[in-house]
């Protein structure tokens, strides 16, 4: 009589759940990576022009409205940016965490006080920071007066619609014009030239 075979082990095939999940996390990873560059893709066929300098520009005609981008402070204050309508409108993705974010900071404290009387508003978004207290150290050490609305778990970035220019690293700045709309991006930290480049064409818009 032969011996009995040993039953032949059942290659295991992941579930759908966990493929969903893995997705998930990989996606979250990618859209929270911290460099001096980032994806320039903008996604769903925007009308964008993509520069050389690492800024996307969008025509006019063809800029679409910005989210409303509301909720606490680091401060713990109310903040809404459909306040800020009618003016140049410069946000900040960033996070204490990042080193490019930590280089840039003290180019856009300078230049938001610079342009705080001419119609220019920043405004901060501190993504993944799990604590407060390291972001409000952060904004105090590069001298940051303006607001950032905390969003530890990401949420703000994924209000911008798909087939604009969305934020898709840290750190990443959109600027909306004065119709509130997004008219330019770049996902690479940025100089004080590049920085006032997105933002003097929109000053001079009628």
């Amino acid at each position: 009589m032969s011996p009995a075979r040993a039953p032949r082990s059942r290659r295991t095939r992941p579930s759908r759940t966990a493929l969903v999940v893995t997705g998930a996390l990989v996606g979250a990873l990618a859209l929270s990576a911290c460099g001096d560059e980032g994806d320039k893709s903008s996604g769903g066929g925007s009308n964008f022009v993509a520069g050389k300098d690492s800024i996307d520009t969008v025509p006019k005609a063809d800029r679409k409205p910005a989210p409303k981008l509301d909720g606490k402070t680091l401060q713990d204050e109310d903040f809404d940016s459909t306040t800020l309508k009618g003016k140049v409108v410069v946000v900040n993705v960033w996070g204490s965490w990042c080193p490019p974010c930590r280089a840039e900071a003290p180019t856009f404290a300078k230049v938001s006080k610079e342009l705080k009387d001419k119609d220019v508003e920043f405004l901060g978004i501190d993504a993944r920071d799990p604590q407060k207290g390291q972001a409000i150290e952060f904004e105090k050490d590069a001298g940051i007066e303006y607001p950032s609305l905390y969003d530890p778990d990401g949420k703000l970035m994924l209000r911008f619609p798909k087939g604009s220019l969305n934020p898709q690293a840290i750190p990443s700045t959109i600027v909306i014009d004065k119709d509130g709309k997004i008219a330019a991006r770049s996902l690479a930290a940025l100089s004080e030239k590049k920085l006032r480049k997105m933002i003097d064409p929109l000053m001079a818009e009628k």
